[in-house]
């Protein structure tokens, strides 16, 4: 592998004395991912308030969020491949850096646009650059973590889009009606930057040649690879090998169909409570943080459970999938009730509340566990890559449904619960009908 030492280097260097560097790592990650959900669910809260702005019609309202939330995917789609393929190739300390330099500078744009083609203009920016922060946390916890501790690591970073979504809702609310979306705009930008000062001081390097790192932590991350990071190098595949591998199709077609699910939330939540329950931007902010508190909790609560049965000798990969088949009954019990009662909690706000809590509870307890599957399935420079197309996947089943729900929700939002309730059990069986069967830990 590119950046290891030798085995003999690892024996004769000079060892470092900050203990659990890994965890400081992991933690700048986290923050990176509430700072990028900041800044993606921006306009989404403010849009039900704004479009007048640019002389759109009350008709025409979400046909036009469906419009700027596919600039901003396509992008994603697209710069998750890319960036994937960047993170393997100059690492993630760089790799992360310029993701969040750029994704800084595009929501900062936000601020001047004029027109939905400025808009437009900007969010494609926004995804393309966005979208390197979770190939980049994927190869991170990869080199930065043993399989036993991945899913633990993943669920921290993956907490962070939930906890971005917490945060961003009252904070927007506060700020639009402070200073106005342009200023609200600008004043998030600024986020981003304070974040490279300490993601540059600490994350020097990788483990193997950070001058931080104990060797005992080393020995650690190390001792439960299933390929010896000191010393062996991983064969990379291209794309078109990649795509022989059925792990490889396994992930690409669950992602395509479980994350429109968390998208429909992302993008539509605050539109529904306003269209659904006539909510006002404060009442936005104040409702519309529970579900992702939820989420945020299930995701560490995927990552915890999966990584014990790993400690107790269960594989990873299994691990994972005994997560994502809970994550998924819990997602589709609560997708299933909210769309047969829905009528009737049209007068009952914290009960549809309490069960979208539930489907993003379910949907973060599983989705952790999904992405961290790369790590388990393949070697060093391939994660990155697989993760990015995995991605992209992701990206591509979202296009569809955003275009779905003005549609699907010019009556009511029935069909809007239904559709997700289907995507469920299909990226369910994705992960179980078409991975390697007889996977043994031997990683490709």
């Amino acid at each position: 592998m590119k950046n290891n030492l030798p085995i003999k280097d690892v024996a004769s260097r000079q060892w470092g004395n900050v203990h659990g560097l890994r965890w400081y790592i992991i933690s700048l990650i986290g923050l990176a991912t509430i700072i990028n959900y900041i800044d993606r669910g921006a306009i989404n809260f403010m849009w039900p308030y704004i479009y007048k702005d640019f002389g759109i019609a009350d008709a025409d309202n979400k046909n036009a969020l469906a419009l700027i939330t596919s600039f901003f995917m396509v992008a994603y789609a697209i710069g998750q491949t890319l960036t994937g393929k960047m993170m393997d190739a100059i690492g993630t300390r760089m790799g992360m850096t310029i993701s969040i330099i750029c994704w800084s500078i595009s929501i900062a744009l936000h601020s001047i646009a004029r027109s939905i083609l400025s808009f437009n203009i900007f969010r494609f920016l926004l995804g393309m650059s966005e979208a390197g922060n979770w190939p980049g946390a994927t190869k991170s916890n990869a080199e930065w973590f043993p399989p036993k501790e991945r899913a633990i690591a993943q669920g921290i970073f993956g907490a962070g889009a939930s906890m971005g979504s917490v945060i961003a809702a009252p904070i927007i609310a506060l700020l639009f009606v402070s200073v106005g979306w342009k200023m609200t705009f600008a004043c998030i930008a600024v986020l981003g930057f304070i974040w490279i000062i300490p993601w540059m001081i600490i994350n020097k390097n990788t483990p193997a040649k950070h001058p931080w790192i104990t060797k005992e932590e080393f020995n650690h991350i190390s001792s439960d690879q299933n390929i010896d990071i000191r010393t062996t190098p991983s064969h990379i595949y291209k794309l078109k090998e990649l795509f022989q591998f059925r792990n490889t199709w396994a992930i690409i077609s669950s992602r395509f169909f479980i994350d429109p699910v968390w998208w429909l939330f992302v993008t539509w939540l605050p539109t529904f409570l306003k269209e659904q329950f006539a909510f006002d931007i404060k009442q936005v902010g104040s409702f519309a943080w529970v579900p992702f508190l939820f989420a945020a909790i299930g995701g560490l609560a995927g990552g915890f459970y999966s990584s014990r049965l790993v400690k107790k000798g269960a594989s990873p990969h299994q691990s994972r999938k005994r997560a994502i088949t809970i994550g998924c009954a819990l997602m589709l019990i609560a997708l299933i009730l909210l769309a047969y009662f829905l009528k009737d909690l049209k007068e009952h706000v914290n009960v549809a509340i309490a069960l979208i809590s539930c489907t993003l509870f379910g949907f973060q307890f599983l989705i952790n566990n999904l992405q961290t599957l790369p790590a388990d399935y393949f070697n060093g420079k391939n994660v990155g890559t697989v993760a990015g197309l995995g991605g992209t996947a992701a990206v591509a089943g979202t296009l569809i449904t955003t275009w779905l729900v003005p549609v699907l929700t010019k009556t009511n939002y029935t069909s809007f619960f239904v559709l997700g309730a289907i995507m469920v059990p299909a990226a369910w069986m994705c992960i179980y009908f078409i991975s390697s069967k007889n996977l043994s830990n031997k990683k490709i």
